[in-house]
């Protein structure tokens, strides 16, 4: 789908929820809401996704800038790449002496 093709089925999702909820059908314009989410990227994801974003309240005390940020989970199969050793890593040896 191209993107110009996303854009006119959002909209048109959006006039179809505005108007079901209008109508008082919340059920069909949830439905419609999870669909832009779905299609946005924004909706829930499954459990066990790799992309899964966890957001939870901070434990009690826990107050300040970033206690809120959403947690990102890596992929299955990720290793976290090994620190180089800073001692010896790019260090020229002396000459001379």
């Amino acid at each position: 789908m191209s993107s110009r093709s996303i854009h006119e089925r959002l909209v048109a999702l959006e006039k179809q929820m505005q108007a079901a909820a209008e109508a008082m059908d919340f059920e069909r314009a949830t439905a419609l809401r999870n669909e832009i989410a779905r299609i946005r990227g924004e909706a829930p994801v499954q459990e066990g996704d790799a992309d899964t974003v966890t957001v939870s309240q901070p434990p009690p005390g826990a107050m300040g800038l970033g206690t809120q940020v959403p947690v990102r989970q890596p992929p299955k199969g990720w290793v976290k790449p090994k620190k180089p050793d800073l001692m010896t890593k790019n260090v020229k040896p002396r000459g001379g002496r």
